[in-house]
């Protein structure tokens, strides 16, 4: 059958996503009209899904959208703002059938109202190549107020929300591997994986309290190396104080090559900060007005790169830096 010209599935799939965001123009014209409210800042981020890369052929459609929705939300999350609007692209190729699209926007549909974020605008365009999803969302903060990688400091501790490498270990069940777990705990897993939960009341709660801030998107050790980079000191992380699932200690306990994943596998959009030992108990209590756990792992030191520590204080040897694009 046929599939609808872009301007029908513009105005049956996605313009309904736009409903009731002013800024969108009912998808009419060729761009949105945004305006911060006062004393707010933008906040903007893109993210990108290849299909084969990012997500499987075989993937729940619906899942696709809410994820690709939930990780660029979880950046906002990561500077303390708040969603405002997106813009979605999707570059389509011939094999892509309509109904495939229809749950990718019942997805999307589903996830804009949980997160308070609507659609503003965006493209559709046809390929030769594979799927391709992008989405841009922007948020807003406080003015002067957003949280950088950049603002770490020596003496500082290093603290994450959730349990860690979840989500890598989510992929490996899907892909056959942890034999050992049973399927509640690999459903758990994969869950985590498919579903990430953007920590969006909590980065809100963390400016004024958080020196730095970053989403565990391509891995903590990873992740936790951007921020020393861009603040210019040295992290040192006790591995046994990482908050892990009772799935992924299950995992580890049978293989302990197992830990490396947890440390270098991406995807669980837990939030990885800093902030002064002062603030310790402030912390604490941002993370219970939120209803999300919170640890504390381990501390920034002068010089540079990230060291992980084991129960004897012998470094830990991380095999594989984290999910690169290139």
């Amino acid at each position: 059958m046929k599939r609808r010209t872009e301007f029908d599935l513009i105005e049956t799939l996605f313009a309904p996503l736009a409903r009731g965001t002013p800024e969108a123009l009912n998808l009419e014209d060729d761009a949105a009209l945004l305006i911060p409210s006062p004393g707010l800042e933008l906040v903007v981020s893109t993210d990108a899904l290849v299909a084969g890369i990012h997500f499987h052929a075989d993937d729940p459609p619906e899942l696709i959208g809410r994820k690709l929705l939930r990780v660029s939300v979880s950046d906002l999350a990561s500077m303390g703002a708040e969603p405002y609007v997106y813009l979605l692209t999707i570059v389509i190729p011939p094999e892509c059938e309509e109904s495939w699209l229809e749950q990718f926007a019942a997805g999307l549909a589903r996830d804009q109202e949980a997160f308070g974020i609507h659609l503003a605008g965006g493209d559709t365009v046809s390929t030769s190549g594979p799927l391709v999803l992008s989405l841009t969302a922007v948020g807003e903060v406080p003015a002067g107020k957003a949280l950088r990688r950049s603002g770490a400091s020596e003496g500082e501790d290093i603290w994450v929300s959730g349990t860690i490498g979840d989500a890598a270990l989510g992929l490996m069940a899907m892909q056959g591997d942890l034999s050992v777990l049973g399927e509640n705990d690999r459903a758990a897993l994969k869950d985590r994986y498919l579903l990430p939960q953007p920590r969006i009341g909590l980065g809100a709660a963390l400016r004024g309290i958080g020196s730095s801030c970053i989403d565990v998107s391509d891995g903590l050790a990873a992740d936790l190396g951007h921020v020393c980079r861009a603040s210019g000191v040295r992290g040192e992380v006790q591995f046994d104080c990482i908050p892990l699932s009772e799935p992924a200690r299950t995992a580890m306990t049978a293989d302990p090559h197992i830990a490396d994943s947890i440390l270098s596998g991406g995807d669980d959009y837990e939030l990885l900060f800093t902030a002064s030992p002062k603030s310790r108990e402030a912390v604490f209590q941002a993370a219970a007005n939120c209803d999300v756990k919170v640890a504390r792992i381990g501390q920034m030191l002068s010089g540079s790169g990230v060291v992980i520590l084991d129960a004897e204080n012998v470094e830990i040897a991380v095999t594989t830096a984290g999910y690169t694009h290139f």
